[in-house]
């Protein structure tokens, strides 16, 4: 196999994975009028649902124009040898392999962030808050992006760092040690994400003493769940839009309700949403993706100790002098497709784990609250009622309001 061969599968890849999003975009675009079911009539009252087809329609145009860049910005960055300019630009400041890469990666990021900034502040400043989502001060924005970025350069370059320095140590064996870092790393931030990045970002406080507490432990006492602490996020300095989630485990297990989820739900669907969380951690979902990622990063780890010594990759995105980080980018281009296939059986899963969370729910505390709850957070959030079943096979890692409603109510 040649590099020019290599360039154009590269090419066939990308252009046939916008053109697989696009079509799938096309039919979920094409269910946006459609009547909302019978079961979920309550969710919108006429004009609310109208207001949700308009922001279903504006955010379906909008990536469309999104994703029509990232591909021109892609190919011509291919065709024109942008990874080769890059790569001179990195290779003048010196010769040594971990800072050419960590300049090479460190310019690639800045560029996308700074071409993709425009965008971004578009669908918060204009889409957001045309339809009273958006909370965010400019101030706020420029904030995040800032660290979001020192995050970047700082977590992702130090890990990066390792890995060549792994792989100039070791050659064809550097992945285990790569995937021990990864691994380590992986549960450390599962571990620890809510305690240490989260505060970055985010106030957090502990949820007070009052009824809702009280029935909070009251349901974690029931269930033998030992939940000490639960904590309150402002997410409405950036969104109206709700959420809770859980994180970490053994002792540093915490659960995390957003301000606007305390606003909008009752106690009993708090308490009900919570009890969908416990689901989560009693079937063991949380400790399922923790490993399954873990092997999918080894496996992946692996395929790319077989190529990475081979020049074909640097080459094939037009850089002549081989290197570890470009044939990285090379590799993760041609990785693409089982990414996709990997991504398809992740979201089954998840689906799947939403149905037994829900179902512990049900079977532990109750149904109709967390129906109401479910209810409450798609009408805030303007969700697609009615999505295109491929659309939610692809893209979904829930099920649809509806198909949890049917399951709810089912005996």
């Amino acid at each position: 196999m040649t590099a020019q061969t290599l360039f154009y599968i590269i090419i066939g890849i990308i252009i046939v994975n916008f053109i697989k999003d696009k079509i799938l975009d096309a039919l979920n675009a094409k269910h946006f009028n459609d009547a909302i079911p019978e079961q979920l009539q309550d969710v919108f009252d006429e004009t609310e649902y109208k207001k949700s087809q308009v922001y279903k329609r504006v955010n379906y145009k909008f990536g469309i124009i999104t994703s029509t860049f990232s591909l021109l910005l892609m190919v011509l960055f291919l065709v024109f040898d942008g990874f080769e300019f890059v790569d001179n630009i990195a290779r003048s400041f010196s010769d040594n392999a971990i800072v050419v890469a960590l300049i090479f990666f460190g310019v690639i990021m800045l560029g996308s962030d700074i071409l993709t900034t425009p965008f971004s502040y578009y669908k918060t400043f204009v889409i957001e808050e045309r339809f009273g989502f958006n909370k965010t001060s400019f101030k706020t924005f420029v904030i995040d992006k800032l660290k979001g970025l020192l995050m970047m350069a700082i977590l992702g370059g130090g890990i990066l760092a390792l890995i060549i320095w792994f792989f100039q140590l070791t050659k064809a064996h550097f992945w285990l040690y790569a995937w021990g870092l990864i691994t380590v790393f992986t549960v450390f931030m599962n571990m620890f994400y809510s305690r240490l990045i989260v505060p970055l970002f985010n106030k957090q406080t502990p949820l007070e003493a009052g009824d809702l507490r009280n029935k909070i432990s009251k349901y974690a006492e029931s269930v033998g769940f030992q939940l000490d602490k639960i904590f309150v996020i402002d997410g409405s300095k950036r969104s109206s839009k709700a959420n809770a989630y859980f994180s970490g485990f053994g002792h540093e297990k915490r659960v995390t309700l957003y301000d606007t989820l305390i606003n909008d739900l009752n106690d009993e669907e708090i308490v009900a949403v919570l009890a969908h969380e416990v689901g989560h951690y009693k079937k063991r979902h949380i400790m399922f993706n923790l490993i399954t990622s873990i092997l999918l990063t080894g496996i992946m780890l692996y395929v790319l100790s077989i190529f990475i010594s081979n020049p074909l990759l640097s080459q094939a995105i037009g850089v002549e002098q081989p290197s570890f980080h470009v044939g990285l980018i090379a590799f993760g281009m041609l990785y693409a497709p089982i990414s996709e296939i990997t991504g398809l059986v992740m979201n089954w899963f998840s689906r799947k784990f939403e149905y037994q969370a829900d179902n512990y729910a049900k079977q532990t505390y109750k149904s109709e609250p967390l129906i109401t709850a479910l209810k409450k957070l798609n009408k805030n959030s303007l969700s697609n009622l009615t999505p295109h079943p491929a659309y939610v096979f692809v893209h979904y890692s829930h099920p649809t309001l509806l198909q949890r409603f049917k399951n709810l109510k089912s005996s």
